[in-house]
């Protein structure tokens, strides 16, 4: 429900009105885009980084690390202050944040100065992403939250696979500076639209910011990462085994301390929802296969097809370009079928594309790889959308701000693990074929996710009951 100020009518037409609900959606689309942007810009440039700073490839590869434990680490803890302070400050002072330490990123002269800007970057992203779904929710009339998930995942699909495109076409005409200086225009316009247009809810949570199980969450999740990193970089097992103690002994007072604890930081409560749990374990799945098609992939066409780094983006785009096109069809699609079958129907089709992917060779053309990919993001597209609607929709409205949270942590953690996977299956399998390998076990999460997905059939008078 939203607040009078918003103009919204209360009753059947519930959402904001069109006119308004047009600057919000664009609001979040631009600040979603930077942040998720942000996220893959910066791999491109790593060896660049490298040579400028004069540091170790190792140690470099904290300008991306520390972003992205920055999000992992704070996520839930944003949401629930969403869930006291209101959606919408969260997205706002999100955004700010993330113009201010862009600026600094864009000014560093110094490797910590980039670093640790780019780890205060990681915390305003993490603001944004765990209250835009939530967002979306107020935005939108209850029975077109489909239509607001689409624009979403569209954002989302496509600012993660255009990331290492828009590096390329940025660092062909300037220096690096510049991939952090573009975020400025865009949050100019994202702040702009987002003070005028964005929703307020009507009721906020009375409850008190849980401070002991914030810095339980973060040294939980951060310590989960950084052990996966080191099972993907071989560390040695003597530390990894004590990171696991740690991890196991840390995790045990998080999870025992949010059992007693209404609501919780962590979406416990959540969790015991059928529909709700099956849908992010479908997406954990859905985004783990996308990782490993898309870090594996481009190795494939520079290394074996000999194409250039911004051959490779050109290559890749077909990809985003059909999320682009099936995400906002099934937002509508989603509000006539079930979403389980929609869900199921989407990873069977990405399933296939990740398989037939595996098959190239070195004398494959262009226009074989066009299809594939275009295969892939089509399934990912007619996925994405129903099953991010069924995450916000089926959690009660009170508690928009942990499911919010919680579909941004499944993203990321598919994301990791997918990540870690590729380091692994490169390091045990020789040459060229590691690529195809990897293209089969994302085909193999791909159905796993299809099977889950069909497992919500049964689920839908939770669905209703929820909404």
């Amino acid at each position: 429900m939203i607040q009078t100020e918003n103009k919204q009518e209360i009753g059947e037409t519930d959402g904001l009105p069109p006119s308004q609900r047009i600057g919000a959606v664009v609001a979040i689309a631009f600040a979603l885009c930077m942040s998720v942007l942000d996220i893959n810009i910066s791999n491109v440039v790593l060896p660049t980084f490298a040579h400028d700073f004069g540091t170790s490839p190792s140690v470099t590869t904290w300008i991306v690390n520390g972003y992205q434990l920055a999000i992992v680490v704070s996520l839930f803890s944003f949401s629930a202050l969403g869930e006291i302070f209101g959606y919408r400050k969260i997205f706002i002072s999100g955004i700010a944040l993330l113009c201010i330490t862009s600026l600094i990123c864009a000014l560093s002269d110094s490797f910590w100065t980039l670093t640790l800007a780019r780890v205060f970057q990681g915390f305003s992203a993490s603001a944004i992403t765990s209250v835009n779904t939530a967002l979306i929710r107020l935005i939108y009339p209850r029975k077109q939250i489909g239509r607001g998930m689409g624009i979403n995942a569209m954002v989302i699909a496509i600012s993660a696979a255009a990331g290492p495109s828009v590096a390329s076409g940025i660092l062909s005409i300037a220096s690096w500076h510049w991939l952090f200086a573009i975020n400025l225009p865009l949050g100019a316009v994202a702040l702009i639209l987002g003070s005028k247009f964005l929703p307020r809810q009507a009721e906020l949570s009375k409850r008190k910011f849980d401070t002991k199980s914030a810095i339980a969450n973060a040294l939980a999740f951060g310590l989960l990462i950084y052990t996966l990193d080191g099972f993907a970089h071989h560390e040695r097992y003597d530390y990894l085994i004590l990171q696991l103690v740690i991890l196991a002994v840390i995790s045990t007072y998080y999870v025992r301390r949010q059992l007693s604890q209404e609501p919780p930081l962590l979406p416990l409560d959540l969790m015991k929802i059928p529909i709700f749990r099956l849908s992010i374990i479908t997406s954990i799945c859905s985004f783990t296969a996308q990782m490993l098609a898309m870090i594996s992939l481009p190795f494939f066409l520079q290394n074996t097809l000999g194409h250039s780094e911004v051959m490779t983006g050109l290559l890749l785009t077909p990809w985003p370009l059909a999320t682009l096109i099936t995400a906002p069809i099934a937002g509508y699609l989603v509000e006539r079928i079930h979403p389980g079958i929609l869900g199921s129907i989407g990873m069977v089709t990405f399933a296939v594309g990740l398989y037939s992917l595996s098959s190239l060779g070195a004398e494959s053309s262009v226009l074989s790889i066009i299809w594939r990919l275009a295969l892939c993001g089509a399934g990912f597209g007619i996925f994405q959308t129903p099953n991010n609607s069924t995450i916000i929709s089926s959690a009660p409205a009170k508690r928009s701000g942990g499911a919010s949270g919680m579909l941004g942590m499944a993203r990321l953690m598919g994301q990791t693990l997918g990540t870690t996977f590729v380091a692994l299956l490169f390091s045990w399998v020789a040459g060229g074929k590691s690529t195809a390998v990897c293209l089969i076990a994302g085909s193999v999460f791909a159905v796993i996710a299809a099977i889950i997905s069909s497992l919500r059939l049964s689920e839908s008078s939770g669905l209703k009951k929820a909404n």
